[in-house]
C-alpha cells in the first residue's frame, strides 16, 4: 500500500469482479490503519425509506447524494491516517464527488477497476455467492458492459478473471505501491 499517511483507494467493477474480497485482503494486510467502506452499505442500510435501486433512471440524485456522502466519509478516514479502501460500483461518471473532496483535502486518491475475463464469468460468480449483492441478469451485464472499455482510464483496470483473489490483490498491492492507479 502507498504512503504511511491516508488516502482512498477506490476498488471498484463490475458485480462478480471481486471487488469485497480484495478489499478485504488489502484491508487486512494494511501495515498503517484501515478503513473498508462497503458502497451497498451506504443505499442498503442507511437509506430507510425511499430507496430506490441504485440502477434505475429514477435513483440518480439518491445516487449522486449516496457517493456525496461516500466520499465525505472516505476523507474523514484518510484524514485520519487511514488507508480508505472504498469497494463497490463506482463508475468514471461517479468520480468527480471524489475527485473534489480528495483535492480539496490533499488526499491522495486512487481508482482500481476489477474486471472479470466475460460478462458470462461476471454473472456466474454473482449467482454462486450466497451473499449480498445484485443478482439480476440485465443490470449486471449491462455493468460488465459499462466497465468493459474505459478510455483514459483504461490503465486502472486489472483482470480478475484468470487470477486466484489473493492473486489479484497481491498485483494490486503492487500497483498500488508503484503509483499506478493515482488519479491526478
Amino acid at each position: 500500500m502507498p504512503e504511511n499517511k491516508g488516502f482512498i483507494l477506490i476498488l471498484t467493477g463490475p458485480p462478480g469482479a471481486g471487488k469485497s474480497t480484495v478489499a478485504d485482503i488489502l484491508a487486512g494486510q494494511s501495515e498503517s490503519p484501515a478503513a473498508h467502506l462497503h458502497t451497498d452499505d451506504f443505499y442498503d442500510r442507511y437509506i430507510k425509506s425511499g430507496y430506490v435501486l441504485p440502477w434505475l433512471a429514477q435513483a440518480q440524485k439518491q445516487n449522486e447524494t449516496v457517493m456525496g456522502a461516500i466520499a465525505a466519509a472516505a476523507c474523514a478516514y484518510a484524514e485520519g491516517g487511514y488507508a480508505t479502501i472504498i469497494d463497490g460500483i463506482v463508475g468514471p461518471w461517479f468520480l468527480e464527488p471524489f475527485r473534489a473532496a480528495a483535492s480539496a483535502k490533499g488526499i491522495p486518491l486512487h481508482y482500481a477497476v476489477l474486471r472479470p475475463a466475460s460478462a458470462d464469468m461476471a454473472f456466474a460468480r454473482v449467482q454462486a455467492r450466497a451473499t449480498h449483492g445484485l443478482k439480476a441478469e440485465g443490470p449486471v451485464r449491462e455493468l460488465f458492459r459499462q466497465f468493459s472499455d474505459l478510455g483514459a482510464l483504461e490503465k486502472h483496470a486489472l483482470d480478475s478473471g484468470t487470477t486466484k483473489t489473493e492473486e489479484t490483490a497481491a498485483a494490486l498491492s503492487r500497483k498500488l505501491a508503484a503509483g499506478g492507479f493515482r488519479l491526478d
